[in-house]
């Protein structure tokens, strides 16, 4: 009879041991989905970026409960959602938190360089391509569309494969010849100037009137052509 009774005690105990660690490995998952849902809500993804979010791996020998209500979400501190973030996840109800290190890669379509760029070409069409491209690679303006850089010069060697950045490139080159518009009051005043210093799309150069000599500040509103609002 003690042998049985023994025998009942150890099978009751086994069964029991099992089903916390289910229930602990269920809850783990748990918590790294939480942590993934809540970096996923507070990351805004550009126009046809890609989005990967990986929680990392918990402790095994943690003993966590099943909590009753869902899971409470934050990102503690002022971190910076770049690479990796840690979010704290708890469950107030049973009294434990947890933080748990999320890896975040975004991907985003840029202009790259089809094939070496060397210093002083000018762009071509067949000179770029759209590849997605790790956000944390980007530097300084960049682009998403090849047309916009057409005719533009290097300004500085650009592997294979990397982003065009503003940096890298100038719509409008010092001593360039420009189109000036000057626009206001309904009126479009269209007049040749000179470039005096370099620039890309949608930045702010200086530019001399030829015919005035007058100097001024215009913006790139494309490759060769500045524009004034008076």
């Amino acid at each position: 009879m003690y042998q049985i009774l023994r025998l009942f005690i150890v099978s009751l105990l086994t069964s029991f041991s099992v089903s916390i660690a289910a229930a602990t490995v269920s809850q783990m998952d748990a918590v790294r989905e939480a942590a993934e849902r809540h970096v996923e809500s507070i990351i805004s993804v550009p126009k046809n970026g890609e989005l990967d979010i990986t929680a990392g791996n918990l402790d095994s020998r943690l003993r966590l409960t099943d909590c009753p209500l869902p899971l409470d979400t934050e990102v503690p501190g002022r971190q910076r959602m770049n690479t990796s973030v840690t979010v704290m996840v708890s469950c107030p109800q049973d009294d434990w938190q947890v933080y748990i290190p999320v890896q975040i890669r975004l991907m985003i379509p840029l202009v790259v360089a089809k094939r070496p760029l060397d210093r002083g070409m000018p762009l071509a069409a067949s000179d770029m391509t759209i590849q997605m491209v790790d956000s944390r690679f980007q530097r300084g303006q960049t682009y998403t569309s090849p047309a916009r850089l057409i005719g533009s010069k290097v300004k500085r060697t650009v592997g294979i494969g990397q982003p065009i950045s503003s940096n890298d490139v100038c719509a409008v080159c010092r001593n360039d010849d420009v189109v000036i518009t000057a626009r206001g009051n309904g009126l479009n005043i269209v007049a040749k100037g000179t470039a005096l210093s370099d620039g890309a799309l949608g930045e702010q150069i200086k530019v001399k009137n030829d015919k005035s000599n007058r100097i001024v500040d215009a913006t790139i509103s494309a490759v060769g052509e500045v524009t004034v609002n008076f």
